[in-house]
């Protein structure tokens, strides 16, 4: 499952999972989709249902990305020895906190400490060498969702280690002093963030709630997209049996 070379190949599409149970995952796992968020920065997800959604991440075949709920260096160690695909990283705001997230989510010339036995390493399966060369491997994608982020842009996406540049548009809005992601002066931050993120020959990611708008920022220039959530298919698949109001 190497998430990056997925991420290069072209437009990639996945979802986030906002439900915590593993069997989300499993159903996801049977729709062919090249990756899913688990948002455990706006989810209910502690660290034994982290472990489960991982857990039935592998099973399934389904690459999964966690969006972490700050970036302490415990949190990044326990999501990325659990097996996650890599990180989503919000509010990094500038290039030294980006570079304090590779880091702690890096063995060769970072600060993550090592231990074979965790599920990413086959719970021991893996020499040192391989494991090292397997958790180096950690997608690290940095949300950039504020005033400060946006002037950073470009600098956060040149660091060595960081993948992507996530865009937060509902933060970003807000940051604008806008309540609506649609707002012109958001989607020329949008558009900015992007350029950004292909300066530097870095992937431009960004949630979207629905496909038309997958379209249009395709268009703009992003290949990552994160599309409604299981809970929005759930809701639409409720809507359309419901009776009319």
């Amino acid at each position: 499952m190497d998430l990056h070379a997925t991420l290069r190949a072209g437009v990639t599409t996945g979802t986030f999972v906002k439900t915590a149970h593993p069997q989300v995952v499993e159903v996801l796992g049977t729709a062919g989709l090249p990756f899913a968020v688990i948002d455990a920065e706006h989810a209910p997800f502690d660290r034994n249902t982290l472990d489960l959604m991982l857990l039935a991440g592998r099973a399934a075949a389904l690459p999964l990305l966690v969006r972490i709920p700050d970036k302490a260096a415990p949190t990044i160690l326990q999501v990325l020895d659990l097996g996650a695909a890599g990180l989503v990283v919000p509010h990094v705001n500038s290039a030294d906190e980006a570079r304090a997230v590779v880091s702690r989510a890096r063995y060769r010339g970072g600060e993550r400490g090592f231990s074979g036995s965790p599920r990413f390493a086959g719970y021991g399966a893996l020499g040192m060498q391989a494991a090292l060369a397997a958790g180096d491997r950690s997608v690290v994608m940095c949300q950039i969702e504020s005033r400060d982020g946006l002037a950073n842009a470009r600098a956060i996406a040149a660091v060595p280690g960081v993948d992507a540049l996530f865009i937060g548009r509902a933060d970003l809005a807000l940051a604008l002093g806008h309540e609506d992601i649609r707002a012109a002066a958001v989607t020329a931050a949008t558009q900015a963030i992007i350029d950004a993120a292909r300066a530097e020959n870095k992937i431009a990611a960004m949630f979207v709630p629905n496909l038309a708008e997958r379209e249009q920022f395709r268009a703009a220039g992003v290949s990552c997209f994160v599309v409604g959530s299981d809970q929005s298919f759930l809701r639409q698949g409720a809507l359309a049996l419901a009776p009319s109001r």
